[in-house]
């Protein structure tokens, strides 16, 4: 038996396909997903998505949004979401460079609020390029 993943980005459709099982990362922590799985819709957080295909696990970073899970169909709403096989290690490691400087010379809250999302995502993009087992 298997799920039908839809993510979508304002943009695009960055995956629709079917799929064995996922690990979605939302913002009370990480759910896994698997065939007939209760129906529920949730907050995605900034944070990886894993995908079990053909026995494979597939990575890709979600920038936030939305979840919506039943009858085995599965709809990934997000601000921005790319396959960890599409991102380029090395733009990515220098984005995070990038993003930790910019932490740690922020001035004020909102500098401050803004350079720690901007890291947070930086972060999820290198996640998604070399997934922890």
């Amino acid at each position: 038996m298997t799920l039908n993943l839809s993510v979508l980005t304002p943009n695009r459709i960055v995956w629709d396909s079917e799929v064995e099982e996922i690990v979605l990362s939302t913002n009370s922590g990480q759910i896994g997903i698997l065939p007939n799985h209760a129906p529920i819709a949730t907050a995605v957080d900034i944070g990886i998505l894993r995908i079990r295909l053909n026995n494979q696990w597939l990575t890709m970073a979600l920038m936030g949004g939305f979840a919506r899970i039943g009858n085995n169909e599965i709809t990934v709403l997000v601000n921005d979401a790319k396959k960890g096989s599409d991102i380029d290690p090395k733009e990515a490691q220098q984005t995070l460079e990038i993003a930790e400087a910019n932490v740690k010379k922020a001035e004020g809250r909102r500098q401050k609020i803004e350079a720690n999302l901007a890291l947070r995502r930086a972060r999820t993009r290198v996640e998604a390029i070399n997934p922890i087992s």
